[in-house]
Order: C-alpha cells, then structure tokens, then sequence
C-alpha cells in the first residue's frame, strides 16, 4: 500500500510541477500586461527629439504605472503627466496607447512602444499631434522617450 501511495504523490508533485511551468510560459507569451507594469519608477534618462535630456531635468522624476493609469512626477512631487493607458501586449515591444488627464490636455492621444526587461521600463512615445508614431526606440522629431528603473516601495 506505501509504495502505491509513494507512486501516487510523486505523480501528484509531478502533475503540479508542470502545470505550474506550462502556466508561466503560457503568461509570458501573452506578452506584457497591465499587471507587470504596476509599480514606482525613476526616470533613469530621456531622450526628445533624438537628443538626450540631461541629468538634472529628470533627476528625482518618478512615474507610478497603475493597472489602467500612468502618472510622472518632478522631484517637488508637482504631476508632469497624468492618463489612462492601454496595452496591446501581443506585439513584441508591446504598444501602448495613453490618454491624457491632465487638465491643459486632457483627451489628448500618445500612441507608442513599451518594453519592460526585470526592472527597467523603455518607453517612447509621439508627442501629441508633433510626431509619429515610433517603431523603434530611438527619438525622432516629435517624439519623447523615458527609461525607468524600479524603485522598492
């Protein structure tokens, strides 16, 4: 009787191994969600218009992805930008569309690419009726792109 119940859990362990392994990989071909995104970043550099942001316009700027929102902040805690987003994390580096909630622009559409790899976040994006949309993640007119770090909260 031990032996067959010995046989049975070791199945069971098995059983549960895999289904958890199968279950990773099925989430990670989905692609980037809403829920990997959540969390607090720093603006570790920028770039707009293919030139580089300096230092000291981003240093202490932090933006906090919710499930549906995208908030960035200066150092004073003063919002930058605020909007509703949504991800199409089919396509490798995922698209995002965000809408501006922001009194000044509120409405207002950016359309572009996100890609998270562990803790860093690349984001780009055209500027509201000023550029194209970015097929990849290197400025042109028009365009602003951010690179996040995790912060522990």
């Amino acid at each position: 009787m031990k032996p067959i119940l010995t046989v049975l859990a070791s199945a069971a362990l098995v059983v549960a191994s895999m289904s958890a392994l199968f279950g990773e990989a099925l989430e990670a071909e989905k692609g980037l969600t809403p829920k990997q995104l959540a969390g607090l970043y720093q603006i570790a550099s920028g770039e707009k218009n293919g030139e580089r942001i300096p230092d000291e316009r981003i240093r202490g700027c932090v933006v906090r992805f919710t499930e549906d929102t995208i908030v960035s902040t200066d150092k004073d805690k003063k919002d930058l930008y605020a909007a509703k987003y949504s991800l199409d994390g089919s396509k490798k580096p995922a698209l995002i569309n965000m809408t501006s909630t922001m009194p000044n622009s509120k409405g207002q559409q950016a359309r572009g690419l996100i890609q998270k790899d562990g803790d860093t976040v690349r984001l780009i994006y055209a500027l509201p009726d000023r550029g194209d949309t970015p097929t990849g993640f290197k400025t042109k007119e028009g365009q602003l792109m951010i690179v996040l770090k995790a912060v522990k909260e």
